[in-house]
């Protein structure tokens, strides 16, 4: 399992590498940085050619991709040259924007893998039983709607659900925008309330659609896997039903969602994007959406970066647990 591993390791650099190269060459054709300078008062001629000196935008490209990327290993990611943040680090945006989308997209996942994977299986076990069709027409309709329309329904009912709650004499309880002021303080008691109310609402909105996905996949993997001859053997020599789901079928069915789960995590950053800015959160998405109107490329290319990552060990992690839902997969 460790060379395997280790394998999988020395595949994911040269992607990383690639993956880098061809980032900074579509950044960096994109435009000039520093056209929004060019015609502003007080800034010369002078001024932005030194600014250009001190980029390198007068090197080769293959020139400056070199000295980005061993700034970059180096913890150097350079800083900000957008009007208004110029000289802001951006290791230290970068960094603080993926820790505020990272927990909306962990908990988002977590909680569709969770009931993506049970509705998919109780589906699969009670094929064309009530619960199954149920379940289908609840994918179908998660399917059908954007990522933005289910945000704002969930912010909605949301709304309304505080003002019940209001109406009742308590407190509001669900944050719709962005996190609290001030940070999670008090007792205990007071900051899972706090904590539970801020990120209840984006992280239905955000794992709304990648519920309806896994279940669907898990529903699929899980038939195709009942109808298989090792599982009907196992049936034949009499072994109990829950015995024969859950430690024959279950565990080579897990296999096709685990794929998905490790590429969608690069989709559920793009839909933090639209889930932010509907819930007020100052995370990767308005990040990038910052980036791309001020024509960032420093900015841009940390973000790129952290998700280009992101996705690489995510996969990694994918072909470490198919090595474990499988061992044929480690052993060819």
């Amino acid at each position: 399992m460790v060379r395997y591993i280790i394998r999988r390791l020395l595949v994911s650099i040269p992607i990383l590498g690639i993956g880098s190269f061809l980032a900074y060459l579509m950044v960096a054709s994109a435009g000039d940085p520093l056209s929004g300078l060019r015609g502003r008062p007080g800034t010369t001629e002078a001024d932005i050619q030194n600014l250009a000196l001190q980029l390198g935008l007068d090197k080769p490209i293959l020139s400056r991709y070199w000295d980005w990327l061993t700034s970059f290993l180096s913890g150097d990611w350079g800083k900000s040259i957008a009007l208004g943040q110029a000289q802001a680090d951006v290791f230290d945006r970068v960094t603080t924007a993926f820790g505020t989308t990272f927990k909306l997209v962990l908990g988002a996942e977590i909680l569709a893998i969770t009931l993506g994977i049970a509705v998919g299986v109780l589906a699969a076990v009670r094929q064309y039983s009530i619960f199954d069709y149920i379940a289908t027409s609840t994918a179908f309709v998660m399917f059908s709607m954007p990522v933005f329309c289910v945000a704002i329904v969930v912010k909605t009912y949301g709304i309304q659900f505080n003002n019940v709650l209001t109406g009742l004499g308590m407190r509001r309880w669900l944050t719709t925008a962005g996190p609290p002021v001030g940070g999670f303080k008090g007792d205990v008691l007071e900051q899972i309330r706090l904590y539970s109310g801020t990120f209840l609402l984006p992280t239905i909105a955000l794992g709304a659609i990648s519920f309806a996905a896994y279940s669907r996949f898990q529903r699929a993997s899980m038939l195709e896997t009942l109808s298989s001859d090792y599982v009907r053997t196992a049936h034949a020599k009499g072994l109990r039903p829950a015995r024969v789901i859950f430690r024959h079928a279950f565990r080579n069915a897990l296999i096709p969602v685990t794929t998905l789960a490790a590429l969608n995590i690069g989709a559920v950053f793009s839909g933090a994007i639209i889930t932010e800015k509907v819930f007020g959160w100052n995370g990767m998405g308005n990040l990038l959406v910052s980036a791309v109107q001020q024509f960032d490329p420093p900015m841009l290319m940390g973000w790129l970066m952290v998700t280009a990552i992101l996705v690489v060990v995510f996969n990694l992690v994918a072909d470490i647990l198919y090595g474990i839902l499988d061992p044929r997969i480690r052993l060819g």
